[in-house]
């Protein structure tokens, strides 16, 4: 295969997943050209890869004719093969658009995307629940590579910003506590008092907050060992998580990006399974999900994830 189409437009976990998969892909197949349609707010990420070539932009906010332009272009061009790794009618159109003899897509597809496809990659063995990452891996037989992943994932140098230098010292002792997640019932609410059993229980720490939304701690924290990005724009955000550091959040896009840069992760779960979406693999040593009670978040004291993250530090990596 000399050029593939890779049709993952959303989301930022995602693509991060999409993004790890395609990594092995092209360290097998160097001389494969890969081009990348996805969302412009999400392109930045995508274009952080060397191993992508070419990023097409899909303007979803744009409307309707904005994705047929999109469609045109795409019809303009051949490639020797398309993988749909998004499985739903918009990327299924991609796919029938796009000029390939092999148009690949996911058993799991919905929406009607599956009839887009000449080809479908098969299911991972064994009974699920999978995790999606398992799912993915299973496009790299479509050239005959066998499933695997390399970490860290490889992605060029980003944008500098002034707290770059917040993160000297031991990463074992700076924490990143992403406080967000794409819905309100996957949202733990006791970060602050976790930000409090941090500072009391590990002398020198240093502590930063991110999220989509602005907030503040409602707990005092040193002025010179904590950052607050809460509200920050999705560059730095995606920066702030590939800092070297211990990760801490909800199940999340920035959660499996910061697993995916090779940190320690202490994911909390509620709702959600981590064999479906913990942090890949969940039995890496770097790696712990918190499981809530009977999966209820309101059930879940801030003491126990602090004991989960002292345990998770005490490991031998």
């Amino acid at each position: 295969m000399q050029s593939l189409l890779v049709i993952k437009p959303s989301s930022l976990g995602d693509i991060v997943h999409a993004l790890q998969v395609v990594q092995t892909l092209a360290r097998e197949r160097p001389g494969c050209r890969i081009t990348w349609v996805v969302r412009e707010r999400f392109a930045g990420l995508v274009q952080a890869a060397p191993f992508v070539h070419e990023v097409v932009i899909f303007r979803r906010r744009d409307g309707w004719k904005a994705f047929l332009r999109l469609l045109r272009e795409l019809r303009s061009r051949r490639f020797d093969a398309v993988w749909d790794m998004q499985g739903l009618l918009r990327s299924g159109l991609m796919t029938a658009a796009a000029r390939a003899p092999a148009k690949w897509g996911r058993a799991d597809a919905r929406e009607g995307a599956g009839f887009f496809y000449n080809r479908r990659v098969n299911r991972p063995a064994g009974e699920g629940p999978h995790h999606a990452l398992d799912i993915l891996q299973q496009f790299l037989p479509a050239d005959g590579v066998a499933p695997r992943l390399d970490f860290p994932l490889g992605l060029k140098a980003g944008p500098a910003f002034a707290w770059h230098g917040f993160f000297a010292g031991d990463p074992a002792k700076n924490f990143v506590i992403f406080t967000d997640s794409r819905g309100a019932e996957k949202e733990w609410l006791r970060f602050n008092e976790l930000t409090a059993l941090i500072f009391n229980g590990i002398p020198g720490c240093r502590v930063a907050w991110c999220a989509g939304k602005p907030g503040k701690p409602e707990v005092a924290v040193p002025a010179e060992g904590f950052l607050n990005l809460t509200g920050c724009a999705l560059d730095q955000m995606i920066a702030l998580v590939r800092q070297p550091a211990v990760f801490i959040g909800n199940d999340s896009g920035p959660m499996h990006l910061s697993a995916a840069s090779g940190n320690r992760v202490l994911a909390i779960f509620g709702p959600t399974s981590p064999r479906r979406f913990g942090p890949y693999p969940l039995s890496a040593p770097k790696h712990k999900a918190v499981v809530a009670p009977d999966g209820r978040l309101d059930r879940l004291d801030a003491a126990a994830v602090f004991a989960a993250l002292q345990e998770l530090r005490s490991r031998p990596l």
